[in-house]
């Protein structure tokens, strides 16, 4: 339930370091049409590939993490490392799937027709995101002119919709930070399960609940930069 302008503190924090950043619009590619995780991949990496940089790292968080999956696995060569935070790598079970598309449905329909603060009250009171309370005002506000795309994440990109890609990890070359909460345990444990699947994968966790990019944005700062640096463990202070 984020949009670009999340990663600004973050996006300066790198150029302090020497690194450029640009944060990617989500809801931009689902304006005018629905379109599945894989096409968005597709999509994507054909952009990234037309701009041309020397060295592309990838950071993804929660759907844009699983996202970010997906770009890896359709273009492994055009990416020189990846940071991925609070994501799943997939359902394992096919009632899981249809429960969670079902699930995704209702929200698709209370983001389209709900009094925009109360959507985003309801969607504050998920378990998995207790602990760290948004900023006032609120920038989601903004979003209301989203929610046509924002519905359509609901359904394109619903975690139902996801293959399991464990079995796929191990085709990810590039070196991969995978950043969880420690109070996150749902997520924490998932990206155990995902850590030794993939080649070159490190597992860091930091002291928060799963908004990991803005509950610990100095130490994600941090991990990331120096990730950035070398493919050496970090070890922040």
């Amino acid at each position: 339930m984020g949009q670009a302008g999340d990663w600004d503190e973050f996006s300066r924090g790198m150029a302090a370091h020497g690194q450029s950043c640009r944060a990617v619009e989500l809801w931009r590619f689902l304006e005018c049409e629905g379109r599945g995780l894989a096409d968005w991949a597709a999509v994507f990496n054909a952009e990234v590939r037309a701009a041309g940089e020397g060295e592309n790292v990838l950071v993804g968080y929660s759907m844009g993490g699983r996202l970010a999956l997906h770009a890896l696995l359709d273009a492994p060569d055009l990416w020189q490392k990846a940071v991925i935070v609070s994501a799943h790598p997939g359902l394992q079970s096919e009632e899981e799937r249809l429960q969670r598309m079902a699930s995704d449905a209702e929200w698709a329909g209370r983001a389209l027709t709900s009094d925009w603060s109360q959507f985003l009250r309801l969607w504050d009171a998920q378990k998995v995101l207790q602990g760290g309370a948004p900023a006032e005002p609120d920038p989601r506000m903004k979003l209301i002119n989203r929610r046509r795309a924002l519905a359509r994440s609901f359904m394109e990109w619903s975690l139902g919709k996801q293959e399991n890609l464990r079995g796929r990890l191990g085709a990810i070359a590039c070196p991969v930070l995978w950043i969880t909460g420690t109070q996150d345990e749902k997520f924490t444990s998932l990206a155990r399960e995902a850590l030794p699947l993939l080649e070159e994968g490190q597992h860091q966790e930091v002291d928060c609940g799963h908004r990991v990019v803005t509950e610990a944005g100095c130490e994600f700062l941090q991990l990331v930069e120096q990730f950035c640096r070398d493919s050496a463990p970090p070890s922040p202070d």
